[in-house]
């Protein structure tokens, strides 16, 4: 049985969120500027002359599937920043990035020794990618080391530790931005601009997926302890956050049920997810995400035409079309525009201004 909630949401007009999206806005609603931004003293001026015409310097923690499949190789089509340091757990890792990028033994940590992170000038930004659950503890932890924060999404496994985060960034003063890559996209900048410009006029219906058939189940996306929650935690998002860019509005209700299939295989958490959002102006938009299936698209009706994504969010072999046909438009790697670039008319980057 769905249950509807009403979410409570800070007031924000259009006005206000339509700009704020086409600034590249974050979840925590902060507008991204080039990476080519001070290292810590604005108050120097030659400081800060001479920090911004070098790269900066960023750390990866934790180099699972994402960091060295996508964000490491990402790093090396990049203007303004570079892969200069890396922590992780594996001993055996270590070695290896070194050799393949040219770390320096000093910019190498482990999990014991991070909070030393703070002494080491080359690195300016961290990018946290680690399990959902440990999100807070090195976003904060890297903060007070004085460094700007980069995390993976989900931001959190909790309101409050989203809200913990954001605070030590605030009292660090360093910025904060959580790598949610589609914003950056240009398909997904394109589904963004034709319904928040209202192309073809006002939006009248939306539907959105994400789901794949997970093989492995032993892994840690599986342990609401460490995730935090099943598939909507993890591929859900994408759908959620491509129907608000859309609408260029925050829903105001929520309904969702469990439709797990295969129960006895996801006692933990849910293997599939289906729900519902009311936006103000009055759209329903319907969702699935999932565990257990292969689903993945972006749509969107309007009062004079359609324009849609299939598939919408993977890295590459995006494919757009409307009623007025393709889109055609050329790919990017995903991690280097949401990382640093400055594309005319847009504000990308690494770090927050």
């Amino acid at each position: 049985m769905k249950k509807k909630i009403p979410i409570r949401r800070p007031i924000i007009n259009r006005r206000i969120f339509v700009k704020r999206t086409s600034l590249g806005m974050s979840a925590i609603g902060l507008g991204l500027t080039s990476c080519s931004s001070p290292k810590q003293d604005k108050s120097a001026g030659s400081d800060v002359a001479e920090t911004s015409k070098r790269k900066l310097g960023v750390a990866l923690v934790g180099l699972g599937n994402y960091a060295t499949n996508q964000l490491a190789p990402a790093l090396q089509h990049t203007e303004h920043c570079y892969l200069a340091g890396i922590v992780t757990g594996t001993k055996d890792k270590e070695q290896i990035w070194k050799d393949k990028y040219g770390i320096p033994d000093g910019n190498i940590y482990n999990y014991d020794n991070y909070d030393s992170i703070v002494n080491n000038e080359e690195i300016d930004i961290i990018y946290v990618v680690l399990p959902n659950s440990m999100h807070a503890e090195y976003t904060i932890r890297g903060a007070q080391a004085g460094k700007h924060m980069m995390c993976e999404k989900p931001m959190a496994i909790s309101v409050t530790e989203c809200q913990q985060m954001i605070d030590a960034c605030t009292q660090a003063n360093r910025k904060l931005s959580i790598g949610y890559r589609l914003h950056y996209e240009p398909f997904n900048a394109e589904m963004m601009r034709l319904g928040q410009k209202e192309v073809y006029g006002k939006i009248t219906e939306l539907e959105a997926s994400f789901g794949f058939t997970m093989g492995n189940l032993d892994q840690w996306r599986t342990r609401k302890a460490m995730a935090g929650g099943g598939p909507m935690m993890d591929v859900g998002i994408y759908a959620l956050q491509g129907s608000i860019y859309i609408m260029g509005e925050l829903p105001v209700t929520v309904t969702a049920k469990n439709t797990t299939i295969n129960k006895e295989d996801w006692k933990d958490v849910e293997g599939s997810l289906e729900w519902e959002m009311t936006f103000p102006s009055g759209v329903v938009a319907k969702y699935e995400t999932s565990y257990e299936s292969n689903i993945q698209f972006l749509k969107a009706k309007a009062e004079n035409g359609f324009f849609e994504l299939a598939p919408a969010y993977v890295y590459n072999g995006l494919k757009g079309v409307t009623s007025d046909g393709p889109m055609n438009i050329e790919p990017v790697i995903h991690q280097a525009k949401h990382m640093a670039s400055d594309p005319p008319g847009q504000a990308y980057g690494c770090i927050y201004q």
